[in-house]
């Protein structure tokens, strides 16, 4: 019971790496606030986890507006915010050339602008009761990985900013680590396409060397560990969760 009397901000909740940590940390006692794009999914999340508390909120990633409503809202309804967890995220992928302006500026304002916002507005919040914030990153933020800028880009700077977080806040309380999975078995995944003129050995030389890819629990439990006590000094690093992908 890591997280007893604990409220917890899970973005991305409805699906996925956001769905099992919100289930994750209601186990270990959190108070939940699910908060997605998908409203409805959200919610139903909320429904299903153990414990009492939890609640479902809909919200828009891309708009800074949404972000800081959201927040607003969350603590406005909670009382106090102990834990931000940025999970919710956007992969397109493609060839340079066929890769277009509007693709790579959703993916970037998604993955890196909402993790900004979502930080700014729950930072006062965080440092009250002296909190943490976990980021999703990617193995992806670590190692090139062919026909991905635009997500590659977008996960290195979600490192890039969470050590600058991390440096600014340290001395007054408040934690900011990231994760850096391989690929996650998540409905996001299950749905890219493969073109036909993208090269299969160039993305498999970024495989996981462990085999398959890992499951949304494997993930959860990394963010469940970053997020406690258990983790009391750790802060600005990059956690990989990828089979020794990026090891080398």
């Amino acid at each position: 019971m890591r997280y007893k009397d604990k409220d917890v901000i899970v973005t991305g909740a409805a699906s996925g790496i956001g769905k099992a940590t919100a289930i994750r940390l209601a186990v270990e006692g959190a108070r939940i606030i699910c908060a997605d794009i998908d409203e409805q999914g959200a919610v139903a999340t909320a429904e299903n986890l153990s414990g009492t508390g939890h609640y479902g909120l809909g919200f828009d990633g891309a708009d800074a507006a949404s972000c800081r409503e959201m927040i607003a809202a969350a603590v406005a309804r909670s009382g106090k915010l102990d834990m931000l967890c940025n999970i919710a995220g956007v992969m397109d992928w493609g060839p340079l050339h066929r890769f277009s302006e509007e693709q790579f500026d959703r993916v970037v304002r998604i993955n890196l602008n909402s993790l900004y916002y979502l930080a700014k507005a729950a930072m006062p919040h965080l440092l009250a009761t002296r909190g943490n914030i976990v980021n999703m990153s990617s193995a992806a933020g670590l190692v090139g990985i062919a026909y991905n800028s635009a997500y590659c880009a977008s996960k290195a700077g979600v490192l890039a900013m969470t050590k600058s977080l991390a440096i600014e806040f340290a001395s007054q309380g408040v934690r900011v680590n990231a994760i850096c999975p391989t690929g996650v078995k998540t409905p996001m995944t299950g749905t890219l396409d493969w073109p036909d003129d993208m090269d299969p050995a160039l993305l498999m030389r970024n495989a996981s060397k462990m085999g398959d890819m890992i499951d949304p629990e494997d993930v959860a439990a990394a963010v469940a560990f970053l997020g406690s006590t258990d983790a009391r000094t750790i802060s600005g690093i990059s956690f990989p969760v990828d089979g020794a992908q990026t090891a080398g």
